[in-house]
């Protein structure tokens, strides 16, 4: 059995290490597919001996495809500079791999927010294939969502990757800018107008978080989470209503 596991950076320098550290002893080679940095990405991937490549960043699937394609080993552990391999999920890739017929897994996520961990709104039962053959998955998707399309067997970890995607709330609205041009660009495209229904949609969505997801059991970040996620929504069709001025 032999592992590589692929990351997609920009500017990742805080949190690179973390991802980094946590694979140290799981992965075989590493590949990192920079798009163009100009923080201390690059030298600290080198640092921990990944192998580091640069490409224009179009879009997520393309730039996590083209990591792939730069793998040699057998399976590819897809990651994210903020996400974080936990020592139970390590253990248990080490031993299932080398014995395994299915051909991708599906892995648990553990969400994390203001250093809670996300229990309720919907994030504790977040899954995603990450772990595949080379040669039975690709990404596809669009600029903003990408997936793994497996021609297999689909098995599943029992422990998870840590994801920690926002260290505040001043990361969580630097990172809204840019996510909410993409998507209402994206909705633009598509032929979707804003409409007056649109202005509801923030009230709905926070009302599902708190409570129908029973995102209220995660306390105050729980709460905050949704507020920021309906704030998100709002800004977002606010963003394509201007398009149409």
């Amino acid at each position: 059995m032999s592992l590589s596991v692929v990351i997609i950076t920009r500017e990742e320098e805080r949190d690179l290490p973390g991802c980094l550290s946590s694979i140290r002893d799981l992965a075989d080679e590493v590949i990192v597919v920079d798009s163009l940095s100009k923080d201390r990405t690059g030298d600290i991937a080198k640092q921990f001996g990944a192998k580091v490549y640069e490409r224009t960043f179009d879009d997520f699937a393309a730039q996590k495809q083209a990591a792939t394609d730069l793998a040699s080993s057998e399976w590819i552990l897809s990651l994210d500079a903020d996400e974080r391999v936990t020592p139970e999920l390590a253990v248990e890739i080490k031993r299932v791999l080398g014995t395994t017929t299915a051909d991708a897994f599906d892995i648990p996520f553990q969400v994390w927010f203001l250093g809670s961990r996300l229990r309720f709104g919907g994030l504790g039962r977040e899954h995603h294939i990450r772990l595949f053959r080379k040669r039975k998955g690709h990404f596809e998707g669009t600029q903003l969502h990408e997936g793994i399309l497996v021609d297999g067997n689909l098995g599943t970890m029992t422990h998870a990757i840590t994801h920690i995607p926002y260290r505040d709330i001043n990361e969580y609205l630097s990172k809204m800018a840019l996510y909410t041009d993409r998507a209402a660009q994206k909705r633009y495209e598509n032929g979707i107008r804003f409409h007056a229904g649109h202005h509801l949609l923030p009230f709905w969505e926070f009302f599902m978080w708190v409570f129908l997801k029973f995102g209220i059991l995660d306390g105050f970040s729980g709460i905050l989470w949704a507020g920021l996620s309906s704030f998100h929504t709002w800004i977002k069709y606010a963003k394509l209503r201007e398009m149409d001025a």
